[in-house]
């Protein structure tokens, strides 16, 4: 049998109806020997930090009593950014309602108590599942592609006198009721939002890889949410976040990686992972800091005569120059001879104080070694696209990227894979590939790529789902050390 208890801080109109246990009360008397399965509603005031109604959620959690609204709810919304973007909806009027303005409604348990005479069942619905809280302050802001919704808590103060029987009939119901979570559905303890770009050209995983990650994270316990980048304005609710959308520095993958860190969440890849991977100049100077063994790079700064000249005498034709920032082989050029150098130098410097010449090293494949927090993860023969000189091509739609073989990490030859571990080290212990070549029985590290692809049929061809697995598992990791 459920024990409900409606926790209050303070005494209400509500409260002189319903059977209500005191915060003090609760404090002192809970829990009790050989209490029966035990459901909290707190109604305390929880919009202040480490307030009796913050005190509340946290000690039903320690208890193991099931508490409406968790600890992590109560965070979303006391951040004052507690948005939420439903995506094509819209208001569904009655005769003579307007939908283009701002509309405040009041819910009580995920029911509308308050409004005008639009019907936002729905919504209702939808907002509560994504912070469930007995009382919720809801504005909607219809526009063009959607309806932004934020959120605050609300309290006892709020409900006004017309609807106090309704609030009042909701929360008798609701004491008898499973509330927000339906017979047989599966308890998941921790929710990770895996970012991603439907628009993206070249996305890091595709369809088939983003579903399989959604079922590894289900079987351990994690319940996973493909969200874009708008659907992240309320981050503060997930406990870790999956960038698979390509990142940069200046772009809003960062931006987010760097909130999440702010927040506590666990993040993949974290900050310094973009920073530094997104860098060549960083990557490159590490390398020969680190004595990782790498192709012959230099720094170019200025397109003067003398620097020119030095570098076709220690590169020679063909040598490569690269921006600091690129991926996917963009931003990379083979130069041929010295009047495309300089026109390429000038081109570049005018976007970069620094540019990259590095020796030009034909191999028929490049290996990529992917590797989680320092253990090689998967490891695939990139081969180069068809009459180019790099695996993607840009300038062709038919023969954009060459073919590839899948191979377990044992069967790697050990200088690739101890290069490939090395590099990764420079960097960090996130998820990354690591781009190697091989020639005579040598080993040059090209470059680190956080956010690397893993799509389903290719980088998954050897290990299958367990590749989803050892991802999943590392953040399962990950959040029991950082603690519920």
């Amino acid at each position: 049998m459920l024990t409900t208890l409606f926790v209050v801080d303070t005494d209400s109109p509500l409260t002189k109806s319903l059977g209500v246990t005191y915060f003090n009360n609760y404090l002192r008397d809970y829990p009790k020997l050989g209490e029966q399965k035990t459901r909290v509603i707190n109604l305390c005031d929880t919009e202040r930090y480490l307030s009796q109604g913050y005190y509340c959620s946290l000690l039903a959690e320690a208890r193991g009593h099931s508490v409406f609204p968790s600890v992590k709810v109560i965070n979303a919304l006391r951040t004052n950014n507690s948005f939420l973007w439903f995506e094509g909806e819209k208001l569904k009027p009655q005769e003579n309602a307007s939908t283009t303005k701002e509309l405040s409604i009041l819910l009580c348990m995920g029911e509308v108590i308050s409004s005008t005479n639009v019907d936002f069942r729905d919504i209702a619905r939808r907002v509560f599942q994504e912070l469930p809280a007995p009382l919720l302050n809801v504005t909607l802001m219809p526009e063009k592609k959607g309806i932004r919704v934020k959120v605050n808590s609300a309290n006892l103060s709020d409900v006004p006198d017309s609807s106090l029987q309704a609030c009042l009939d909701i929360l008798a119901t609701s004491s008898k009721s499973q509330l927000n979570r339906s017979r047989g559905e599966k308890k998941y303890r921790w929710d990770l939002a895996i970012l991603v770009n439907e628009n993206e050209q070249v996305p890091p995983s595709n369809k088939g890889a983003l579903t399989r990650f959604v079922k590894a994270g289900e079987k351990l316990g994690i319940r996973t949410q493909l969200v874009s980048a708008d659907e992240l304005v309320n981050l503060s609710k997930f406990d870790g976040l999956f960038i698979r959308e390509t990142t940069a520095i200046d772009h809003h993958t960062y931006r987010l990686a760097y909130q999440a860190e702010e927040l506590g969440i666990v993040v993949i890849d974290d900050t310094d992972s973009i920073l530094r991977c997104c860098n060549k100049v960083f990557l490159h100077d590490a390398f020969n800091y680190h004595k990782v063994p790498s192709l012959k790079t230099e720094f170019i700064s200025d397109s003067s005569p003398e620097t020119l000249e030095k570098l076709i005498k220690n590169f020679g034709f063909p040598m490569v120059l690269k921006l600091p920032e690129s991926s996917f082989s963009k931003g990379v050029f083979k130069v041929k001879e010295a009047e495309q150098l300089k026109n390429l130098v000038d081109e570049l410097l005018a976007d970069s104080a620094l540019v990259l010449a590095q020796e030009y090293l034909f191999t028929d494949y490049d290996w990529r070694i992917g590797v989680l927090n320092g253990r090689a993860l998967y490891a695939c023969r990139y081969y180069m696209a068809r009459n180019h000189w790099q695996i993607y091509n840009h300038g062709s739609s038919r023969n954009f990227s060459g073919g590839f073989d899948a191979l377990p990490t044992f069967e790697v030859p050990r200088h690739v894979l101890q290069a490939a571990l090395k590099a990764a080290a420079v960097v960090g212990s996130g998820l990354y590939g690591i781009d190697v070549k091989e020639l005579d029985g040598k080993a040059f590290v090209l470059e680190v790529n956080d956010n690397p692809n893993i799509d389903h049929g290719i980088e998954d061809a050897y290990l299958g789902e367990e590749t989803y697995m050892q991802v999943m598992s590392e953040f399962l990791r990950r959040f029991e050390l950082r603690g519920h």
